[in-house]
């Protein structure tokens, strides 16, 4: 990238909390997971979801507008964190941005009900097209903040967030606007979904462990990743902002050859190519950390680790991930992980995760890479740097 995008402004909502405060402080609690066990089908199940204020935030916004009663949770998260982050960016409603808001599964919630209504009558409600459509997400968050330029919703499975960042980018690289609202929003955690991973033999049945899901644990025998709900908003402008919180310097993406169609390759193929593409010409040893996909799968994990040796040798940037704390939010995974790189670099701390030895060093955090890949090896790579630097 010839010229860096700025991040101005930011806003999510997890099991971590409800704003950055929250969260950061739920991140320095790193012996702590945000896991709950709950009933999915007659099996205790860890889940990750919001806390209780965060579920009041969602019901107050669904009564003050008459036309949010029928939205489905994941509309609804996308709507509160994207208002936030707008209003910390300054922006008004007069100036031209674009939204693109992805969805690994859309309304998951609303559709699965209005199936079963269907299954069970033969018949569905009037609503049911309108607010189970993947792209109604970005369009009420597009009713909200009175948007004038392009809204776009996706799916690219779990690196949807991130490839929302390559979108936003794209668009402003193009001269077609100057800003964009870019980001992920997920509420997975419903009987078929949980069904689904269960099936694929990959969630955590480790319900009596004191963690569930021992992500970037390359000793485990078994896979443990489990799932997790919640949203994330960032606003891009383009140019160096002097609000900025970060500025995204690279970016890359990759897919692998499938040989499975929710396979990866060992040296994760897919992740070289994103992240070689992100970094450029940086050299290696100015990356400070990654944050790392490490869903909590024992292939997904090693092979994502793989590719950094690959590409680093034995001088490995520090490594982490959030999903042994919050789940896997499949979409809105890329955003959280986003939200957490860019906190380590305000707060010039770096968050470990407790089964990984990193040889942490008292030197300043300037550059991270965020990554995320989906079912289907697709990899998206995001390098963002300090403004202070």
């Amino acid at each position: 990238m010839k010229t860096p995008i700025s991040i101005t402004s930011f806003a999510s909502i997890s099991a971590l909390g409800n704003n950055a405060k929250e969260v950061w402080n739920s991140y320095l609690n790193i012996n702590k997971h945000s896991i709950t066990l709950e009933d999915f089908s007659g099996l205790a199940t860890p889940i990750s979801k919001l806390q209780s204020q965060g579920d009041k935030s969602l019901l107050d916004l669904k009564n003050n507008d008459a036309h949010y009663k029928n939205l489905d949770r994941s509309v609804l998260m996308g709507i509160l964190v994207a208002k936030q982050a707008f209003s910390a960016s300054k922006w008004t409603f007069n100036d031209h941005f674009g939204i693109n808001m992805g969805s690994s599964r859309g309304a998951t919630a609303l559709f699965e009900k209005y199936h079963s209504e269907f299954i069970s009558t033969g018949k569905t409600s009037t609503l049911s097209s309108p607010t189970t459509t993947l792209g109604n997400i970005s369009s009420w968050i597009a009713h909200e903040l009175q948007s004038k330029g392009p809204e776009i919703s996706h799916s690219i499975t779990c690196s949807t967030a991130l490839h929302s960042f390559l979108n936003g980018v794209a668009w402003i690289n193009s001269g077609l606007t100057n800003k964009f609202i870019v980001g992920g929003a997920e509420a997975p955690l419903t009987p078929f979904t949980v069904a689904q991973m269960r099936a694929l033999k990959i969630y955590s049945t480790q319900t009596e462990a004191p963690y569930p899901c021992r992500t970037l644990d390359f000793e485990k025998q078994r896979n443990q990743m489990f799932l997790g709900e919640g949203a994330a908003v960032f606003c891009l402008e383009g140019g160096i902002s002097k609000n900025a919180k970060a500025l995204i310097t690279g970016i890359g993406y990759g897919t692998e050859v499938l040989k499975h169609n929710i396979s990866i390759s060992t040296n994760a193929d897919c992740f070289q190519t994103s992240m070689k593409m992100a970094i450029a010409k940086t050299p290696l040893t100015e990356i400070d950390a990654i944050v790392m996909h490490a869903p909590g799968t024992i292939k997904g994990d090693t092979s994502e680790y793989n590719a950094i040796s690959k590409i680093f040798g034995t001088k490995l940037p520090l490594l982490t991930s959030n999903k042994w704390k919050i789940g896997h939010s499949f979409g809105a995974s890329g955003a959280l992980s986003m939200e957490l790189a860019i906190l380590m670099l305000v707060h010039q701390k770096f968050i470990p995760v407790p089964f990984l030895k990193n040889n942490i060093k008292n030197k300043p955090l300037k550059t991270i890479l965020v990554n995320a890949v989906g079912f289907g090896g697709n990899a998206v790579t995001v390098k963002i740097q300090s403004p202070s630097f």
